[in-house]
């Protein structure tokens, strides 16, 4: 008679997030419709990305089409046994820097304006507010910190892998993102403060 072996609970979720990140990393198709594929797929994860990054709103579509460009035009040079996920988040970071740079106005408010996706409305107005507090806070950390932070802690990449990403030394990755911690914590709570998100 077999005995199930009982692992720590610990142990079991990092089990689970090892076969989450492998089901991930399955090595995806070569060609243009393996590249639509991808896209397609991992649309909700850029968008979400490119919010993060602090995209406006209304830009979002052409940044988003903008990354799905140049995905196909780097295609093939893609490393297939690396992760997907860095390698997007990399060129989103990369798309909406120019896009920032290349901007020549600034709309105040429309990057922060949140999306009723509650059913409730008492939780969506909740929820819109903690996200438009948590927005507005991350638009007041540089970008170069922030998409350290957002892949580190929102997306959970490692250190070495997010380094490698955006071609940085692995301790000055480190040491943006405990910057962007205190200047995020510090963002959010004289935003917190002054009551004005």
């Amino acid at each position: 008679m077999t005995k199930a072996i009982e692992l720590p609970q610990s142990s079991v979720v990092a089990l689970e997030k090892l076969q989450l990140a492998t089901d991930d990393a399955g090595s995806p198709p070569a060609g243009a419709e393996g590249c639509f594929q991808v896209y397609q797929q991992q649309l909700d994860y850029l968008l979400s990305s490119l919010r993060r990054l602090g995209v406006p709103y209304s830009d979002i579509e052409d940044v988003v089409h903008e990354v799905f460009l140049v995905m196909h035009r780097r295609w093939e040079d893609y490393d297939r046994m690396r992760p997907l996920r860095p390698w997007l988040f990399g060129i989103a970071f990369r798309v909406a820097s120019t896009h920032r740079r290349k901007s020549t106005r600034e709309v105040l408010g429309d990057a922060y304006d949140a999306e009723d996706l509650g059913t409730r409305p008492d939780d969506a107005a909740a929820a819109g507010q903690t996200r438009n507090l948590l927005l507005k806070a991350l638009g007041q950390v540089p970008l170069e910190r922030r998409a350290v932070l957002v892949m580190h802690d929102v997306d959970e990449m490692p250190m070495r892998e997010i380094a490698a990403e955006l071609g940085l030394p692995l301790f000055t990755a480190y040491s943006r993102l405990r910057k962007a911690r205190k200047e995020l914590d510090g963002a959010l709570s004289r935003l917190q403060k002054v009551g004005r998100w």
